[in-house]
């Protein structure tokens, strides 16, 4: 999936059970809220994807039993993923107070219909949106400087902005390891940047990837609200009124 339609997602769910019709339900569930869903059945395959890759939702089935214990435990002690919104799809009150005892964000306890469903992720659906903003990296090209002590300034145009860095398009080469001064403004609503930076990569094509070393308290708190503001628009307005009224029986 390339990043200008990845950018259009609230974020990624794994799904991980063998109930095809909780799958059914969950997946037209999440969809409605922008997510990209992907389903494993087997716990070793899904153990593979949630090392590989940054996922902002899990779903594990009880139904596995012990494995699904474990598949819980390296979620959460997974570096990319620990943080991830995860629930878990119970059979019993009893093991719904004991997935929640050992970790699961959230519960979905059998029968499970789509309203039961809507009405678990719409109490989730704040702490999903936050863990996507945490990795987004919003694609925007605006002018940008940076400047290194001793070193003439160098001019481009920003890639993508996250909450921890940035990718920026330059003709001069900006050298791994260096340490530079970023200024640029994000538009829609307009926001200036200044901020330390450690550049961390640079491909062929060009760009490079910096991090965040020092961006003030309050400048930070800006862009935090910038870059939410630009991932809720991404969500359907319908969806969003949906979610935020009542379920109706």
């Amino acid at each position: 999936m390339s990043e200008s339609s990845n950018s259009k997602l609230t974020g990624t769910a794994l799904i991980v059970s063998e109930d095809a019709g909780a799958t059914r339900y969950l997946a037209e569930a999440m969809q409605e809220l922008a997510l990209s869903v992907e389903v494993c059945i087997k716990v070793s395959d899904a153990l593979d994807r949630v090392k590989r890759s940054k996922l902002e939702v899990c779903v594990i089935d009880f139904l596995l039993g012990s494995q699904a214990t474990r598949f819980l435990e390296q979620v959460r002690a997974s570096a990319s993923n620990r943080t991830a919104v995860t629930f878990a799809i119970t059979s019993s009150s009893a093991e719904t107070a004991r997935v929640l005892k050992i970790g699961s964000s959230f519960a979905l306890e059998r029968p499970l219909t789509l309203d039961s469903i809507r009405h678990t992720l719409n109490a989730a659906y704040g702490m999903i949106v936050r863990e996507r903003r945490r990795y987004f990296r919003c694609p925007i090209s605006v002018p940008a400087a940076a400047s290194g002590k001793g070193e003439s300034e160098v001019f481009g145009k920003t890639v993508n902005v996250s909450e921890r860095g940035m990718a920026i398009s330059t003709s001069t080469p900006l050298m791994p390891g260096a340490e530079v001064t970023m200024q640029f403004t994000l538009t829609n609503p307009q926001l200036a940047i200044t901020a330390e930076c450690k550049v961390c990569w640079r491909n062929n094509k060009g760009e490079s990837g910096l991090s965040f070393l020092f961006l003030p308290s309050n400048l930070g708190s800006e862009l935090q609200a910038w870059l939410r503001r630009r991932l809720e628009r991404q969500v359907p307005d319908r969806m969003t009124r949906r979610f935020q009224s009542p379920t109706r029986s």
